[in-house]
């Protein structure tokens, strides 16, 4: 590659951000040639953390991190340097930071008497136990585009292992099939654990603050260039040889349309797909916003793209139906430290250790989860920060006699303060931010292989997809894991890169694994 090809990367997703890094780290590409276009005024995507402790803190959501897999992701963080910890890498300070707070959750499930639900057996019948081996075993081209409940009869959506899988993991009953397989597969070591969480992983800080920043800081200082506030609006094209091929960049910086030319030895990435875009945030006293299709800007790029195009994928299998795709969370800011200290007591858990809190009878099917504190960098010794979210935000509360959608951030306090048998008090001076999501699980909607192109699309000269909506053979998607090594794999592809991606690590050929996965599915 010429020293003045350039790369123009769309979006500014951990996916983009760790291409340019793998460019400058792997390909020798130099800093100053890399440009990253965000639409929005944040890099990161959907890694967000925003707020203070003043207005309220706010987190859409953060994946779950395991040390045992990801190993893209390690790869990467193993040559970014932390800004908390001088002289370790991002890898180093996560690795350091579990080991002193391990995993250890005692109150997975709660039921509707606020008792600790027994997680020890998984609920599984016989029948259950035959479904899930014949599902597991299922070749993807005989999957297709069947549904979770294509396969499993409706009382295994009542075991506890589904309880705690589908609320880890997000997954509702008519998501796809192939898609939970995957899921199985990848995390066949989580499955004999499930109940703990014992192999589930967090950065000192969320995730803006301990990975995207870290990331961001150390491309600024290769010179990257991260614009923001630059919506990329359509791109030019042309056939060569029969090679699809970008000749330039149409977008709006600061409201001002202009025109990027892409040379023939430049390149271009596109983060094709958001499943956070046309989120909204509500308040204390405010629902969020419903918003649609109309208000979105993510997909459409895409859309143009792939017309006629079927190398380059099927949006509407993922954006059509926002009603199977959304969920609603909420970010809590607290300074009284009064709820931390009564769910310590309850749950038998010190924040950090615990993670996710299932109400299990709850109509909303609501979680939440307890960080180590604080959760932000900035986040002052006196305040508190949790999170949480709902799988059934279209349902009739138990304690708020209406939707959560229609919820404010006080009605969904009363409701959480129901399941736990709290006083409200408890919560007294709390700002709860509620988020509404609507595309959040739309990774997960049933579909066939050929509705996701592959990182770089055959036919494609200097055009690749990064993002969550790309085909990655047994790799899952709704992970940081699965952007970072589609990243990786355009990178290389484009580049020529001679050096070998790290495999996904076969957990689920591991005698041992299996062994302790099936005495589990047998308790």
């Amino acid at each position: 590659m010429s020293t003045k090809s350039k790369a123009y990367l769309v979006g500014g997703g951990i996916g983009t951000l760790a291409a340019a890094a793998f460019m400058i780290r792997d390909g020798g590409m130099r800093g100053e040639n890399i440009s990253i276009l965000e639409a929005t005024s944040l890099m990161g995507g959907s890694l967000d953390g925003a707020g203070d402790h003043m207005s309220g803190y706010s987190l859409r959501g953060g994946r779950m991190l395991t040390t045992d897999n990801y190993e893209c992701t390690w790869d990467l963080f193993k040559s970014i340097p932390s800004l908390h910890n001088k002289g370790k890498t991002v890898f180093d300070e996560t690795v350091d930071f579990n080991e002193k707070y391990q995993a250890h959750s005692m109150a997975r499930l709660v039921d509707s008497r606020r008792a600790r639900v027994p997680v020890t057996s998984m609920g599984f019948s016989m029948q259950d136990r035959v479904e899930l081996l014949k599902l597991s075993n299922t070749d993807e081209d005989a999957l297709a585009a069947s549904c979770i409940t294509d396969w499993l009869s409706p009382a295994f959506f009542e075991t506890e292992f589904w309880f705690m899988w589908a609320t880890t993991f997000a997954f509702q009953t008519w998501h796809s099939a192939v898609e939970f397989k995957r899921y199985l597969h990848r995390f066949m070591l989580e499955f004999s654990r499930i109940e703990t969480l014992a192999g589930v992983k967090r950065t000192i800080y969320n995730q803006y603050d301990s990975l995207v920043l870290p990331l961001q800081t150390w491309l600024e200082a290769q010179g990257v260039h991260l614009i923001r506030d630059c919506k990329v609006t359509d791109l030019d094209h042309n056939s060569e040889s029969g090679q699809f091929v970008v000749t330039g960049i149409h977008c709006r910086l600061l409201d001002k349309s202009e025109l990027i030319a892409v040379n023939d030895s430049d390149l271009v990435f596109l983060q094709n797909g958001s499943m956070t875009d046309a989120s909204s945030l509500g308040s204390m006293t405010s629902a969020p916003g419903k918003l649609t299709k109309v208000d979105s800007d993510g997909w459409t790029l895409w859309e143009q793209l792939a017309q006629g195009r079927p190398q380059f994928g099927n949006p509407a299998a993922f954006n059509s139906c926002i009603a199977q795709s959304w969920w609603e969370s909420f970010t809590v800011t607290l300074k009284n430290p009064a709820f931390f200290n009564k769910m310590n007591q309850f749950s038998g858990n010190e924040a950090g250790i615990g993670g996710l809190v299932t109400f299990k009878d709850s109509n909303w099917l609501m979680s939440i989860v307890l960080a180590h504190q604080p959760h932000f960098r900035d986040q002052p010794a006196d305040v508190q920060v949790f999170w949480g979210y709902a799988l059934s935000p279209d349902r009739i509360g138990n304690f708020v006699a209406r939707p959560m959608a229609e919820c404010n951030g006080a009605e969904i306090l009363q409701e959480l303060c129901g399941h736990l048998k709290f006083d409200p008090a408890t919560l007294e001076s709390a700002n709860c931010i509620p988020c509404r999501m609507p595309y959040i699980t739309s990774m997960f909607m049933p579909r066939l292989c050929s509705d996701r192109p592959i990182p770089v699309p055959v036919g494609s000269k200097n055009l690749a997809f990064i993002s969550q909506f790309v085909e990655i053979p047994d790799d899952v998607v709704f992970t940081v894991e699965y952007s970072v090594r589609a990243a990786q794999m355009a990178v290389y592809e484009l580049l020529g890169i001679d050096r070998k991606i790290p495999p996904v690590t076969p957990h689920d050929k591991s005698l041992h694994v299996q062994f302790k996965a099936l005495i589990k599915a047998f308790k």
